[in-house]
C-alpha cells in the first residue's frame, strides 16, 4: 500500500469523523492549529483508521501526530507491520 492511498484515507476519515472541510485537510495541516482537533478528536480519527486498515496503532504514537502527513506515516507504518511478507 502506498503513502498516497493512506493519506487519502486519512483525509477521508478526518472529513467524516471530525466533520472537517475537505479543502482544509492537507498533508501539512496541523491537527491542533489548522484543524482545531484535540487529543480526543485524534483518538477518534485513529480508531476509524484502525478499523479501516485492520491494524492497531500504539497509543504512544498519537503524541507525535502534529500534521495530517504524520498521521498517514503512523498508519502506513502500522499497515507495513501488519502486512504479510511479499505484500
Amino acid at each position: 500500500m502506498d503513502r498516497s492511498t493512506v493519506l487519502a484515507a486519512v483525509v477521508d476519515a478526518a472529513v467524516e469523523v471530525l466533520r472537517l472541510d475537505r479543502d482544509a485537510v492537507t498533508e501539512d495541516a496541523t491537527w491542533a492549529g489548522d484543524l482545531e482537533a484535540d487529543s480526543l478528536d485524534l483518538t477518534e480519527l485513529v480508531m476509524a483508521l484502525e478499523d479501516r486498515f485492520e491494524v492497531e496503532v500504539p497509543e504512544d504514537r498519537l503524541e507525535g501526530l502534529e500534521t495530517v502527513g504524520d498521521a498517514a506515516d503512523v498508519v502506513l507504518a502500522a499497515v507495513g507491520q501488519a502486512a504479510p511478507s511479499g505484500s
